[in-house]
């Protein structure tokens, strides 16, 4: 059915026919495709496209987990240009927490559908290695089946500057204590004259891929993020997507990949451009479509609701999305740039949100094996 819909009537755009031929052959995507899967106008086809891949691939199932996000600290000495959440020592607004503190923040938080604690914070200066080994060991041993999904690669990177250990090394130990898989920011835009105007003090497009590349190596699964919707250009994105994907047939290990939009509150680059408007809800859907034709050995995209709303990641259900992440308790760093979502939506709301977009709620954990399906 949804085949014969996309073949009939043809597209408007007719540079899409040929494109939705290959989609409807299972062929690959090239970068010129891409590139022209964004400058469509053609929304209603490029979503239809996309839907058939999501199809494809999991049928009528969408995904959510029961998730707290935990940043222990937002102190942080990178100075991306995009971010409104890292502070400096003494700053107002600024915390740190201790372990103690991490006990008792995941203590107020912990019920017993919580699966993933997903950790993303600041690169703070002046903590230990050891800390970290021991926030992840006492995570795992005090609450058993939460999964830690921890360190984005641009900390793994900081961790390797505080210890001079390789990626391999900082990696290995981390599993050792306890740690199943990893989140997939601080990837922002591969290119590299975008990558130096906006975070030119974090971890390289090629470290970021080298460290992902690693942790697959060892086991540890992760995923994948675009910053989207500031000064990258439709070729930075195209470009962006292809080195996952290529890294992806290289070295299999990520499980979703996520497009970020830009939250233009609260950061030097948003004060810099001036602008009123940044994505725009058919923007977000465009690159959630593209990304779900373009990294065809990817299980999953994610539409994040955080940063786009519940009511329009409902709308990316249909344009290739398969996950919607999930409860997110206490997410602070995109609210720290702008993101005006509430910081937590119920199993109850995520549910609903599913099902009314006619999709089969499916609650999975870090590792997208499935707990229970909502038929």
């Amino acid at each position: 059915m949804i085949a014969s819909a996309i073949a009939t009537p043809k597209p408007r755009d007719q540079r899409l026919a040929p494109i939705a031929d290959k989609v409807l052959s299972g062929e690959r995507l090239s970068f010129a495709e891409g590139l022209a899967l964004y400058q469509t106008t053609d929304i209603p086809t490029l979503m239809r496209l996309a839907d058939l891949v999501r199809a494809r691939q999991v049928g009528d199932k969408a995904y959510f987990v029961h998730s707290l996000r935990l940043s222990q600290t937002n102190i942080c000495y990178v100075g991306c240009t995009f971010c409104g959440f890292a502070r400096h020592f003494g700053e107002e607004g600024v915390w740190d927490y201790d372990l103690e503190d991490v006990w008792a923040f995941v203590d107020r938080h912990y019920h017993p559908e919580l699966t993933e604690i997903h950790i993303a914070s600041g690169h703070h200066p002046k903590r230990g290695w050891q800390y970290y080994l021991d926030l992840v060991s006492g995570l795992t041993t005090r609450y058993p089946g939460v999964q830690v999904k921890a360190w984005t690669a641009a900390e793994i990177h900081h961790f390797h500057k505080l210890t001079k250990q390789s990626y391999r090394e900082i990696l290995s130990q981390l599993k050792e204590a306890g740690l199943v898989a990893m989140p997939g920011g601080g990837a922002e835009i591969f290119a590299e004259p975008v990558r130096r105007r906006i975070a030119r003090n974090k971890v390289t497009a090629e470290g970021w891929l080298e460290i992902h590349r690693t942790a697959h190596e060892l086991g540890i699964p992760t995923n994948a993020t675009m910053l989207y919707g500031h000064v990258e250009s439709l070729e930075d994105r195209v470009d962006h997507m292809l080195r996952l994907r290529a890294l992806q047939d290289d070295s299999p290990g990520f499980f979703s990949f996520i497009p970020l939009a830009f939250q233009p509150d609260n950061n030097p680059l948003a004060r810099e451009l001036n602008q009123s408007e940044f994505t725009t809800g058919l923007d977000d859907l465009r690159n959630l479509a593209v990304a779900r034709l373009l990294l065809d050995n990817f299980p999953h995209i994610k539409g994040y609701w955080v940063m786009i709303t519940p009511e329009l990641t409902q709308v990316s259900l249909s344009a290739g999305v398969s996950d919607i992440d999930g409860t997110i308790k206490d997410e602070r760093i995109a609210h720290a740039s702008g993101a005006v979502t509430e910081q937590g939506l119920t199993e109850g709301e995520l549910i609903g949100l599913i099902k009314d977009a006619g999709r089969t709620p499916v609650k999975r954990d870090a590792l997208y094996r499935e707990l229970k399906v909502y038929a």
